[in-house]
């Protein structure tokens, strides 16, 4: 155990016949208890900062520890978001091609049916030429039948026209 200066202001030192000085021994033991209380002092005061370091540096370690956390978690979190966009951004164009191609086959769908409709109707328009050339050639040929003529012939004997 370290000696206090009440050790050393209370320390009696047995007396000889030819000794130290008392006064001069007194005086010194003085200035060491001074001394000595200023380095305890001062060893104090260097303590209490120690704490009070030790105190801070524990709040920075957790500070750091809890940024490296939040770093780490914050990372993760990025990585699974540009995870998602990516998936997300996938899906859109699966998505997309989906519907360019349902879009293509609807237009190619209504394309062909234009084509069949166009095709029918020049069908028709080939076949109701066809039967209104074969009605006029019909008509033209009871025109130029003979009946005509001698309907015709009638019809100015009798005072018709």
């Amino acid at each position: 155990m370290p000696l206090t200066p009440l050790d050393i202001h209370n320390k009696e030192f047995a007396r000889r016949f030819r000794g130290y000085d008392e006064d001069e021994v007194n005086e010194f033991l003085d200035q060491v208890i001074k001394d000595y209380e200023i380095v305890i002092r001062e060893n104090k005061e260097l303590h209490n900062q120690l704490l009070s370091i030790q105190e801070r540096l524990d709040h920075f370690v957790n500070i750091e520890e809890t940024l490296s956390k939040t770093i780490i978690v914050a990372q993760e979190a990025a990585d699974e978001v540009k995870s998602n966009a990516k998936k997300e951004s996938q899906l859109i164009i699966k998505e997309s091609e989906k519907n360019a191609d349902r879009i293509v086959n609807e237009a190619l769908s209504k394309s062909r049916r234009v084509a069949i409709e166009t095709e029918e109707l020049r069908k028709q328009a080939s076949i109701y030429r066809t039967r209104f050339r074969t009605l006029l050639e019909a008509q033209l040929e009871l025109l130029s039948q003979d009946d005509w003529d001698a309907l015709e012939s009638r019809e100015v004997r009798e005072g018709v026209i």
